[in-house]
């Protein structure tokens, strides 16, 4: 519950939304009893909305990204939230039921067929086998598996979000203890928690409530399912799940009209390294039996024709099961919203992304800024256009004193105040929403606006009721009961916004 919430605390956040805006949800687990959804949203409120509950194998986040759009485009809901989190036991994937069918035991019939069966864990099998057949077919080398590795850690070392930053040589990524060969332990992605969400809206809903600055826009997102050929060519390649990829990944290049090279950022399922590369060819990243190549030209890192996996992939990121779909998405928003900080991908413009689970399910999706002229991109953030937009709110000088004051007596403010305000201003000219971050928790404190931080409360008021409050002519707690003023986070921190209405003299002298 404490990983659901601080990801849908975020996600609320980062969107500038209520819980209240929310029309129903779809959460995503796979490790859980039932009605786990609503126990991760409960502590978030209790609005009755719908909540359903999905589990997908390793597709589970993108699963209930692929549902939440599919509400949003049908008309049922203007506002959804997709969440996704999971708590995983120690050890390698494993079967939990023993007393009825395994969804599985197609897949492992056809991989004893081929490969047989050896002491080792049964995934790090399947994309093991899948990666000898690629080996026999096309002349690839155990090096390349270890490059797509070496360059995953490596790209980790840049995310705070990751569970793993260390980065490895490839001779350190082939002498790592072997798993299945040619796979080795730095090869496969490790047991993880986590949780991650995204909230998906309508284009009329956007532009109602003045959210174009960050909205990114859900080009196509394509679910597909095992083809006959996963258990009719006994093909390790297929079992794993190529053909559906290939036609997911199809779907969306044709609704799109978009072609593969026309991406220049791809967050894919590198639950193995060997899954990476078999799916730059599923993807159509390369043609078939060129992935070798690609890898060996840097074509799937930082100066190449694609980065992939910037946020380090499940190999180094992590692979909470029910997350990874709605991390994958998260980390695309914020490269095409250029947030990414070290990681970034210059002239990031469009993204792909990739989620599968055996048994089976694929998820391919297409992403692209929804609104480029009214982006809030890091360079914009702090530049003159952002700058200049919020001066046109009244409140406006409100923030301006305190930020004057925080220059003045940031310290002590600080060790007051020991936290981060976010205010989301509604009612703005033309209905315009500001978001203006007060940080009275690091150094001597800051006023940013449309800051990124993360808020400890987020505080949402009108323009001209924020001005009415700071000048101690309306009262907080009626404007709390009357609704006028809502509060999200820490409720105690809120309390102490009278550190800032304590300069009403000044307040009133200046405006």
């Amino acid at each position: 519950p404490d990983m659901a919430k601080e990801a849908v605390d975020k996600a609320l956040t980062d969107a500038r939304l209520g819980y209240a805006s929310v029309q129903q949800a779809v959460c995503g687990y796979v490790y859980g009893d039932s009605t786990c959804g609503q126990r991760a949203l409960y502590q978030i409120g209790l609005t009755g909305i719908p909540v359903v509950n999905v589990n997908n194998n390793c597709s589970t986040g993108s699963t209930a990204l692929y549902l939440a759009a599919e509400l949003v485009r049908g008309g049922r809901a203007a506002c959804v939230l997709a969440l996704g989190f999971e708590k995983m036991q120690r050890g390698s994937l494993g079967q939990t039921f023993s007393d009825r069918a395994s969804p599985l035991e197609r897949h492992v019939e056809v991989l004893a067929e081929r490969h047989g069966l050896e002491a080792a864990p049964i995934a790090a099998q399947m994309f093991g086998a899948a990666g000898r057949e690629h080996m026999k077919m096309y002349g690839t080398t155990p090096e390349h598996f270890a490059k797509i590795a070496a360059k995953n850690h490596r790209h980790s070392a840049n995310n705070p979000n990751s569970q793993f930053t260390d980065v490895y040589s490839v001779q350190e990524i082939l002498s790592s203890q072997p798993i299945y060969a040619p796979l080795t332990k730095l090869q496969c992605c490790p047991t993880s928690d986590g949780a991650a969400a995204a909230v998906l809206a309508s284009e009329e809903f956007v532009l109602r409530h003045g959210l174009q600055a960050q909205a990114v826009e859900l080009l196509a997102v394509e679910m597909a399912t095992d083809l006959p050929s996963v258990f009719n060519d006994k093909s390790a390649i297929k079992m794993v799940g190529y053909d559906m990829t290939s036609r997911a990944a199809q779907a969306v290049y044709a609704k799109t009209g978009l072609r593969p090279d026309q991406f220049q950022v791809v967050e894919l399922h590198d639950c193995f390294s060997a899954n990476e590369l078999l799916t730059y060819e599923a993807l159509g990243l390369c043609p078939p039996g060129k992935a070798g190549e690609l890898v060996d030209r840097g074509d799937n890192t930082y100066g190449g024709k694609f980065v992939v996996n910037p946020s380090g992939g499940l190999i180094s990121k992590g692979h909470p099961l029910g997350a990874t779909g709605l991390a994958q998405c998260t980390e695309l928003c914020w490269q095409l919203r250029g947030l990414a900080g070290p990681r970034q991908v210059p002239g990031c413009r469009r993204a792909l992304q990739h989620n599968i689970g055996l048994g089976g399910a694929v998820v391919v999706a297409a992403y692209q800024l929804g609104f480029p002229e009214a982006a809030v991109t890091a360079a914009s953030v702090a530049g003159v256009s952002a700058g200049d937009s919020k001066d046109e709110f009244q409140s406006a000088k409100i923030f301006r004193i305190i930020g004057q004051g925080l220059e003045t007596e940031g310290e002590q403010i600080v060790k007051k105040v020991n936290g981060v305000f976010a205010f989301k201003v509604t009612g703005g000219p033309g209905g315009k929403v500001g978001l203006w971050l007060v940080d009275c928790k690091n150094g001597r404190g800051k006023v940013e606006f449309n800051g990124q931080g993360k808020a400890d409360v987020t505080i949402t008021i009108s323009d001209q009721d924020l001005v009415q409050l700071m000048l101690g002519k309306l009262n907080p707690q009626q404007a709390f009961f009357s609704g006028k003023l809502k509060m999200q986070g820490n409720m105690g921190l809120a309390m102490k916004l009278r550190e800032f209405q304590s300069r009403v003299g000044e307040l009133k002298a200046k405006l």
